[in-house]
């Protein structure tokens, strides 16, 4: 079954030289959801563009995130979740942490419960906006697959991370789960014009 990419940036978008923006331009059918404000966010506005494009999606959606956009995710009405084919969580931002700025801190409490579709948390060992231990945390809650790298940073352009052909390999990995999570329904032969029902 074909799925539906969904490129979910963090805080300020992903830039031109953002794996993210990358993959949107290599991945069939790969959109962007587009968020009113990127510099000052608002869970409830952010929540609402992400649920539109996941009801909007003609395919069932397969989420990339990256640092806010994962938590945006997680913020999800169940209905919405349902949708969902799966979720790549690359360094989701702690924005309970001590100095987090105050436009990430409206997305606190981070919820914590397991997530209705499969997904894998991309963690670094030196993230400066999410100790290797909350990810951990993140990824246990949340029912995820952890993959950790050494010493990547945040995971983004400034990091190196541009192309990233280790990460397409993890989406291609959680896309080959995805498809069998997806239910199909069953094909159902219409009964011919005047078949006679069998003798009760």
């Amino acid at each position: 079954m074909r799925l539906q990419p969904l490129i979910i940036p963090g805080w300020n978008n992903s830039g031109p030289g953002h794996w993210q923006s990358l993959w949107e331009s290599e991945l069939p059918r790969a959109q962007r959801v587009q968020q009113h404000d990127w510099n000052i966010p608002t869970p409830h506005e952010w929540v609402a563009a992400l649920s539109a494009a996941i009801d909007a999606a003609p395919r069932p959606p397969l989420l990339i995130a990256h640092s806010l956009g994962c938590i945006t995710i997680c913020h999800l009405p169940s209905r919405i979740s349902e949708k969902v084919a799966g979720a790549l969580l690359v360094a989701p931002a702690d924005v309970e942490r001590d100095g987090a700025p105050a436009p990430l801190r409206a997305f606190c409490p981070i919820p914590m419960q397991t997530l209705p579709f499969p997904s894998v948390v991309v963690a670094s060992t030196d993230d400066p906006y999410c100790r290797l231990e909350r990810a951990s945390g993140f990824a246990q809650a949340w029912g995820s697959r952890l993959e950790i790298l050494a010493n990547a940073g945040h995971i983004n352009a400034d990091s190196g991370y541009g192309a990233w052909p280790e990460g397409l390999k993890m989406l291609a990995a959680l896309r080959r789960r995805a498809y069998w999570r997806v239910p199909v329904t069953p094909c159902r032969t219409p009964p011919l014009p005047g078949s006679a029902r069998p003798a009760a």
